[in-house]
């Protein structure tokens, strides 16, 4: 079943990659929302829509999610309050189905070979966790996903839930794509939950 979604964060890397493996993989619409629709390339007008917009501006905001089936965002700087801005949205517009990239390390759940990269040492995920509660706390559909550092590999993933330790340093980014399309075209999928993602043994 084709779904439309609004890609909040198009021109990142994340955003490109899921963008390129939603064409490939799927039949999926997409509204491509970033600052500067300049940045985005389309490849198939038939299935893409570049939108300008920032975030914070409440129409334009709006105008990107309206109508879709579900909201992916992949997004850097205060995701406290984009996170706000994105759920307040969802709830103006009724659309639900909130996918959402965090960080490995907001509920200090990385072993010990890496528990640096956990938020009791690491206060730059402060704000990371504070959008990951944010979204929790929201009536939506939302999975939260948290992942390991990227990288440009092949697709080879394991997910873990919510106060399970991590499993790994490292996942790619197509990884990632393959599991927010799985997350789309089953809303059931992780729903109110927060996963994290990584290559096995990595």
């Amino acid at each position: 079943m084709t779904k439309k979604v609004t890609i909040i964060g198009a021109t990142g890397s994340i955003g490109r990659t899921v963008t390129e493996y939603l064409l490939e993989n799927s039949n999926d619409e997409m509204v491509l929302f970033a600052r500067s629709a300049n940045h985005i390339k389309i490849e198939d007008p038939s299935r893409e829509t570049a939108m300008a917009g920032d975030v914070r501006n409440v129409a334009e905001l709006d105008a990107a999610i309206a109508g879709s089936d579900a909201v992916f965002a992949a997004l850097s700087g205060d995701l406290a309050s984009m996170a706000r801005d994105i759920v307040a949205s969802m709830d103006r517009t009724g659309v639900k189905r909130l996918i959402f990239i965090s960080s490995m390390g907001i509920y200090n759940e990385i072993p010990a070979w890496g528990a640096d990269g956990n938020l009791e040492y690491n206060p730059m995920l402060s704000t990371y966790r504070e959008a990951a509660d944010m979204i929790e706390a929201s009536d939506l559909d939302y999975t939260v996903i948290r992942p390991g550092w990227f990288t440009s590999g092949p697709v080879d993933y394991e997910v873990t839930r919510k106060g399970e330790p991590f499993g790994g340093h490292d996942v790619s980014r197509k990884s990632i794509a393959d599991l927010v399309m799985k997350l789309i075209a089953d809303p059931a999928l992780y729903a109110h939950d927060s996963v994290g993602i990584n290559t096995p043994n990595s």
